[in-house]
């Protein structure tokens, strides 16, 4: 098992930090966490449980700094709490009888479309019959992002890398625009599906404490420091790193792929 000395502390701990930003500007961070425990000594599967339990407090701290934002959400999109706790659930079981190949190859195909969909927003919503958005706010819009909600709950609780985008994207589908308020639930959903599948980790003993616990700090502080940054630099600048990080996201992994 890796060692838990000062200076491996030190590494899960800045790469956690940043990691917590990143999610809750954007989601992606699990890109920096997991390769850095990889690099770290730790097994492909007890890394990505220790990812799981070590990110999931920068989510809280994620809805604390939007918690402005926050307040002005629809309450009927708390909803998608069930399917979050319901996906994340299925996803931490799958990681422990599903072959990881499998689904790693899929990761970059579904980081590169939902990035795509997000930053095709208006002409897709053009596309789909409603210029605005407003229209997609329908009980039957709704039934359709519950199960998007789903699917992505079932990605995050599995491994979670681009998790956010995939529900910023969902959430810009029923017509919400504010990416800061989209931030924001998907800062609430993102703690239900990894609170779940992390519970289910811990339980199974597939975590390493020692870079966990420090990782748990590192997240929460980059996850609440972040969340002031996005609302100072502006909706519009959130908007283009959310893309960014979306496409380079799906870069790198499709160059391990076929490395």
């Amino acid at each position: 098992m890796a060692p838990a000395d000062f200076p491996h502390s030190l590494a899960a701990f800045a790469a956690a930090f940043l990691a917590g930003g990143i999610n809750s500007v954007a989601g992606g961070g699990t890109l920096l966490t997991f390769p850095t425990l990889l690099w770290l000594g730790l097994p492909s599967v007890p890394a990505n449980a220790t990812n799981t339990v070590g990110l999931w407090p920068g989510s809280i701290g994620s809805i604390w700094g939007f918690r402005r934002e926050f307040g002005r959400t629809n309450p009927k999109m708390r909803w998608l709490v069930i399917p979050s706790l319901a996906g994340g659930a299925v996803g931490a079981l799958l990681l422990r009888i599903t072959p990881s190949a499998i689904f790693d190859r899929l990761v970059p195909f579904l980081i590169l479309f939902a990035t795509a969909l997000f930053s095709l927003q208006g002409p897709v919503n053009r596309w789909l019959g409603q210029p605005h958005g407003a229209s997609h706010r329908s009980p039957r819009w709704f039934a359709v992002v519950m199960l998007i909600q789903l699917g992505v709950s079932i990605y995050g609780g599995y491994f979670g890398a681009g998790m956010g985008i995939m529900m910023l994207t969902a959430l810009s589908v029923y017509g919400m625009t504010d990416i800061l308020e989209m931030n924001a639930l998907t800062s609430l959903y993102s703690v239900c599906i990894n609170g779940i599948a992390a519970a289910l980790f811990i339980a199974a003993h597939m975590v390493h404490w020692p870079f966990a616990l420090v990782m748990a700090v590192g997240s929460t502080l980059g996850g609440y420091g972040a969340a002031g940054v996005a609302r100072r630099i502006g909706k519009e600048a959130v908007r283009r790193f959310v893309i960014a990080v979306g496409f380079s996201m799906a870069a790198a992994l499709f160059v391990r792929m076929f490395r």
